[in-house]
Formats: structure tokens, sequence, C-alpha cells
């Protein structure tokens, strides 16, 4: 069984400039995603995908492999990640190398660790399954949320069935947390919608779960991890 792990970066973030190499406690963001995976132990290949020189060279400095970038037409906000990853797998089989899974591990999820990422594949291999997506309990209920009309008028803001319950007595919610997808390349190329067919959810714990989009999310990693340090 050969694994690839694939790490999307590119470099044309908007919400928070270069986030995929911002320094998080003296490191790239990046940094944090490719350590994890090659501790794990679990993948023949580390790649980040990117269109960027800049990223791959500091992809390469912490042990990533990177032979080619990611073509200009992947790397607009319109491109789909899976399209990227199909262009990443057809580059390697030019190089002569074939892979039975994909792991796709978004460096915005600096807290994911190297044992999140081989959980993921003893559950997956529990499972007997084609793809397990991580997810992590959601903060807040979806069920005492709602849009907002024009006006911002909350006369039609709660469901009157669940508004007096306790947080306690409502169902748990989960949310994709990003950090870990894991599938057999062979699910991945035979089209339509990858999770229909033995997909699983991998529950991981919330404070693995922050995924960094904008400032706060990174402050939020930020302190999380000065806290861990503090501990050790």
């Amino acid at each position: 069984m050969r694994n690839i792990a694939v790490i999307p970066a590119r470099s044309g973030s908007k919400g928070l400039p270069d986030k995929n190499i911002k320094e998080l406690r003296g490191k790239p963001l990046m940094a944090y995603t490719i350590e994890a995976a090659r501790e794990s132990g679990k993948f023949d290949t580390v790649h980040v995908s990117t269109d960027s020189f800049r990223y791959a060279e500091i992809a390469k400095e912490y042990g990533a492999d990177v032979p080619f970038l990611r073509a200009e037409e992947l790397a607009s906000d319109s491109a789909s990640t899976w399209d990227a990853v199909k262009y990443v797998l057809a580059e390697y089989e030019k190089r002569g190398k074939v892979y039975d899974t994909l792991t796709v591990l978004q460096p915005t999820s600096p807290l994911r660790t190297a044992d999140d990422i081989a959980g993921a594949f003893r559950f997956f291999e529990e499972k007997q399954a084609n793809m397990v997506s991580s997810v992590c309990e959601m903060e807040h209920s979806p069920l005492w949320s709602n849009v907002l009309p024009e006006n911002l008028s909350m006369a039609e803001f709660e469901d009157e069935s669940v508004a007096d319950l306790p947080r306690q007595s409502l169902p748990v919610y989960y949310r994709e947390n990003g950090a870990v997808y894991l599938l057999k390349v062979s699910h991945l190329m035979q089209g339509g919608n990858i999770y229909k067919n033995g997909c699983y959810a991998y529950i991981m714990e919330k404070l693995h779960s922050v995924d960094i989009d904008d400032q706060l999310d990174f402050l939020i990693a930020e302190t999380v991890l000065n806290q861990e340090r503090t501990e050790l």
C-alpha cells in the first residue's frame, strides 16, 4: 500500500494574506502540517501543492517533496482542491509513482497531530472505508441559530420547539474540521460524490480542530500552542 499526503498551499489567500507561510510561534504555518504528516509515519510521499516557488522552497526546508508546481489554472479562488489533487497524482504517475491512498491535509489546521493522522488511518482500516473525513463537535448547536431578514427582526428567529430546552438535551451536531481527508485513489477517480459510498466521519477533538481562515483563528491557534508549551 503506497500512501501520499497532499498539502494544498496556494499563494493567493485574501482573508489572511500569505497565511500558509505566516509565522506561528516561529515557524511558517504549513510547517506544522508537514511535520505532523512526516511524524505519523504513514506516507511514502508528503507533497505540498503550490503555485509559488517561494512556498515550494519553504516546504522543502521542512521535508516536503515538491518536484513540480501546481498548474496556473488550478491556483485560482474558484479552482477545486480535488482537481488540484488529481493533477498531483497525474504528475507523480508521469514520474513512475502510483499511490493507493491519498490524504489531503490542509495547512490551515496546525493543531492536527501525527496521532490524529495515524488514528484516521486506523479508523479507515477498521471500517474498510473508501474515505474518511475528520469532524469535530460543533461549538454551538445550529438549532439555536437562524438567518436574519434585512430589518434584523428576531420575530421568527427562534424555533419554539427547542428555544427553552437546556443545551444538554439537544442532539450533538458535528462539522467537518478540514484537518484530514483520507481516501482510496480509486474511489476519487471513479467520479461522482465521494461522500456517498463508504465514507465515514473520523471524530477529532475540538482542541485539534482550529481551522485558520482569519486573524482571530490565527490568534486562537497561537494561544493553544502557547498553553501547550507552558504545560511541557
